[in-house]
C-alpha cells in the first residue's frame, strides 16, 4: 500500500504555471498507475491526467497541450507541469496510485489534495 502527498499547489496569474508534484512512500511505486485529479467547487472530481507503469500518458481535452505528467520511480514522484493556467483550472488537485486496465484508470490510494487557484 502506497502512501501519497501532494504539494506544489497556490495562487497563481491568468496564464502562469505551477508544478504540482506527488511523493510516494511504500509498495512498489513503479508498478502503480499513476493518476492526477481535480474537484471544482459544485463538480465531480474528474481524471485529468494519467501515466501508466510504462509511461504512456492521458489527458482530459481541456488540458491537452497545457499539462503534462511525468513520473520519476527513482523518486517514487509523480508530477503535474501547468501550463498556460485558466480560471476554470482552479480547484483541488488530488494524485491517485491505482491499476490502468483496457484504456481506463481505476483509482485505489488517494493523496490529499492541494489547492490550486487561477486568478487576476
Amino acid at each position: 500500500q502506497v502512501q501519497l502527498a501532494e504539494s506544489g499547489g497556490g495562487l497563481v496569474q491568468p496564464g502562469g504555471s505551477l508544478r504540482l508534484s506527488c511523493a510516494a512512500s511504500g509498495s512498489i511505486f513503479s508498478l502503480y498507475a499513476m493518476g492526477w485529479y481535480r474537484q471544482a467547487p459544485g463538480k465531480q472530481r474528474e481524471l485529468v491526467a494519467g501515466i501508466t507503469s510504462v509511461g504512456s500518458t492521458n489527458y482530459v481535452d481541456s488540458v491537452k497541450g497545457r499539462f503534462t505528467i511525468s513520473r520519476d520511480n527513482a523518486k517514487n514522484t509523480v508530477y503535474l507541469q501547468m501550463n498556460s493556467l485558466k480560471p476554470e483550472d482552479t480547484a483541488v488537485y488530488y494524485c491517485n496510485a491505482g491499476g490502468y486496465y483496457s484504456g481506463s484508470y481505476y483509482p485505489n490510494i488517494w493523496g490529499q489534495g492541494t489547492q490550486v487557484t487561477v486568478s487576476s
